[in-house]
């Protein structure tokens, strides 16, 4: 009997907590709805059995609909989200960021001999915890961290293709399959987390989310200060009618 892989069951317990509406304020982060977000879950369940055969010469590529469509899908529409520019460049520069340090710890610090202490870590384990950190610290809204996250994670296999071709190598590349895709999941969730445990510390120490330059419509979603928000939507209903 075949186990399922660590990231289904991540998805299948998040699934629950939406369809529960434990996840409610958080979405509303995200900019996503319950049914959007259920859409997006069960898209990332079923598409992560699902694998696209893509053959360039003497390397053997697939592509996994859980692991790398929908991730892509997602972050393209969360970027599209992001509240200010600001936020929207700090999304690049943390998927940049995330991606070199997985990279770096791939290449220089996790190979060798296996009797190594570097190498018996569990990339499963540590890139995306490694990765998730990094997309939170430097993308700080949930968005951008969640956004870096995956796709810095995702990035690897697209790296490790270019090596190939350039190489002229043979080889297999699972973008966004195998353990690629548990790792993708761990991460964003990571990330996630530390944004909304962090950003709500943040947010309760400042009295509120901040206001200068924020799109209206964002600040709607921001609940954890129901009088500021009152107060924002107020102010922008004067401007409009003046």
């Amino acid at each position: 009997m075949s186990r399922l892989p660590f990231g289904t069951i991540m998805l299948v317990v998040l699934s629950v907590l939406v369809y529960f509406g434990l996840a409610q304020r958080l979405l509303d982060r995200m900019r996503l709805t319950d049914k959007q977000a259920l859409v997006v879950l069960g898209a990332l369940i079923v598409g992560s059995f699902i694998d696209i055969p893509l053959s360039r010469g003497n390397i053997q590529v697939t592509l996994n609909v859980g692991g790398a469509l929908v991730p892509v899908g997602l972050a393209i529409y969360l970027f599209t989200k992001a509240g200010t520019t600001k936020e929207g460049g700090r999304t690049v520069v943390a998927t940049v960021a995330t991606a070199g340090i997985i990279y770096f710890l791939g290449s220089f610090m996790m190979t060798g001999d296996p009797r190594d202490r570097m190498t018996l870590l569990d990339p499963l384990y540590v890139y995306p915890l490694v990765g998730g950190v990094t997309a939170y610290l430097v993308g700080r809204s949930r968005r951008a961290a969640f956004v870096a996250a995956t796709l810095g994670v995702l990035s690897l296999d697209l790296i490790h293709f270019i090596w190939l071709s350039s190489t002229g190598m043979p080889g297999t590349v699972h973008i966004g399959g195998a353990g690629a895709f548990d790792s993708i999941v761990f991460a964003g969730l990571v990330a996630v987390l530390l944004a909304e445990l962090f950003g709500e510390t943040r947010e309760r120490l400042q009295g509120g989310p901040a206001t200068e330059g924020r799109d209206p419509e964002l600040l709607q979603h921001l609940k954890s200060n129901p009088g500021r928000e009152e107060k924002v939507k107020k102010e922008h209903e004067e401007e409009h009618n003046q």
